[in-house]
């Protein structure tokens, strides 16, 4: 037998997803010679698996819908004589083309970052030492420097195995038709962005929840106008509910009373959480502290091994592909010798539903038990132009603002309304530059848009206490 292959670099990147190749990339920008290792395409669970592709069935979804809502009597002066068809195959190789040419776009920027990528499964024997195997045989590669990058996998659950009726997001991203009857375990994000999908592309969907309300990381506030949405699409949803097994599409599960219920679906999407991808890749041989079941670091994103470092979903929560991103981005130039450090002051988390969620920083009951007196004030889409025009002003969607009493800092940024998403971002910024009331209501925003209501609750916050 021939002896492996051998290569040795600078930088080695465990992973292509959104913080392996945006480490890759940088390392490879900043002139250190870089190897990244993935195992399938590059983009990640991201790209590939989750967010892009969730966010092209969601449009499509909300296409097919709001043109299906123009027949009969139709709305705007707009009709559509007959209801439209889905070919739901082509909705499918339309998101699918999507994927290609960003899984394309991201291979160009590491070649042209002069990024060496191997496609294959890597197996550390030591700290800086791993077997990658290829379809060309094994390549040992050693580093000066290992960045782990490994990201998440779908949680299963123990009782109710994927495979047959039963499948992950995974699955449910690449069905070739839509079923008539869906049961999904757990109102999560991902459950809930998902059935809201597949309801508006004509699917039966069923909800089942352990929790006593859908969503419990944000708060009860932000969750009505979800909560009535589902109602009005006609979405059951069923809280304080255990599942207990799975037949044939048929689930039995326990209700609140405790009694045993059942229900069927064409499939069973089981959407009840992420784990860190931490096996298969030989960290038991790379000596590093753990905390809990994620790989602890620390502000550098530094492991208690000297030069390795980890970053994105294998670090824990919040698993946000933008966090990966930065996390990546900050270890490419520490290695490169630049005094940087990951602490950011927020981080903003968007949930696709519909309506969508921006949650930034503290809600005002965060702040109160935190010992914080503040200021909160909110701006109804309702009274938005923008949102009027848009027909994107019902359902009782908002922007809030919660700031601190004593010198008006804010200390969170909050909003659910359709396309609100896009607000992220002076959400975010608003937080890192530790912005004031009279910062945001000071700041002229374009007429008519959505983003008026940040200015418009924060004037509101300004006048409480005038």
């Amino acid at each position: 037998m021939s002896e492996n292959k051998k290569i040795k670099c600078k930088v080695l990147v465990i992973g292509a997803g959104p913080g392996g190749y945006v480490a890759a990339i940088r390392s490879g920008e900043l002139g250190m010679d870089t190897v990244i290792v993935e195992g399938e395409r590059a983009g990640g669970t991201c790209l590939i698996r989750g967010c892009i592709p969730s966010k092209a069935l969601i449009h499509a979804a909300d296409r097919f819908h709001e043109i299906s809502s123009h027949t009969g009597e139709g709305k705007l002066g707009i009709t559509v004589a007959k209801r439209p068809v889905l070919d739901f195959p082509k909705t499918i190789a339309w998101k699918d083309s999507i994927i290609d040419r960003l899984n394309g776009g991201v291979e160009i920027l590491l070649k042209k970052s002069g990024v060496k990528s191997l496609k294959g499964w890597a197996v550390f024997k030591d700290g800086k030492t791993c077997d990658v195997t290829t379809e060309d045989g094994i390549i040992t590669v050693t580093a000066e420097h290992v960045i782990l990058a490994t990201g998440s996998e779908v949680t299963e659950l123990p009782h109710m195995k994927f495979g047959g009726k039963v499948i992950s997001s995974t699955e449910a991203l690449s069905l070739t038709e839509v079923p008539k009857k869906l049961v999904i375990i757990g109102a999560g994000y991902i459950g809930l962005e998902l059935g809201i999908t597949y309801r508006k592309l004509g699917s039966e969907v069923s909800f089942i929840e352990a929790s006593d309300r859908i969503l419990p990381l944000y708060d009860k506030e932000l969750m009505r106008p979800v909560e009535r949405r589902l109602k009005k699409l006609g979405i059951n949803v069923i809280l304080g509910a255990k599942a207990k097994s799975e037949k044939d599409g048929l689930v039995t599960y326990e209700d609140k009373k405790g009694n045993a219920q059942t229900i069927k679906g064409d499939y069973v999407l089981v959407t009840v959480g992420r784990k860190a991808k931490i096996t298969g890749f030989g960290l038991e041989n790379m000596s590093v502290d753990m905390q809990g079941s994620f790989i602890k670091i620390n502000e550098k994103c530094q492991t208690s091994m000297k030069d390795v470092w980890a970053i994105g979903d294998v670090t824990g929560e919040p698993m946000l592909a933008h966090r990966a991103s930065a996390q990546g981005e900050i270890v490419a130039e520490i290695i490169a010798g630049y005094p940087r450090k990951f602490n950011p002051s927020a981080i903003a988390a968007v949930c696709f539903t519909d309506p969508e969620i921006i949650a930034v920083g503290l809600s005002p009951d965060e702040a109160a038990i935190a010992g914080e007196e503040i200021i909160s004030s909110k701006f109804p889409l309702a009274a938005n132009g923008r949102a009027m025009t848009n027909e994107t002003d019902g359902g009782g969607g908002f922007i809030r603002v919660t700031a601190r009493k004593s010198d008006h800092v804010i200390l969170g940024l909050h909003a659910v309304g359709s396309h609100v998403s896009e607000l992220s971002g002076e959400f975010a910024l608003a937080l890192e530059m530790q912005c004031r009331l009279e910062d945001l209501a000071g700041t002229i925003h374009v007429h008519p848009t959505v983003n008026e209501g940040i200015f418009e609750a924060s004037l509101a916050g300004l006048k409480k206490y005038e």
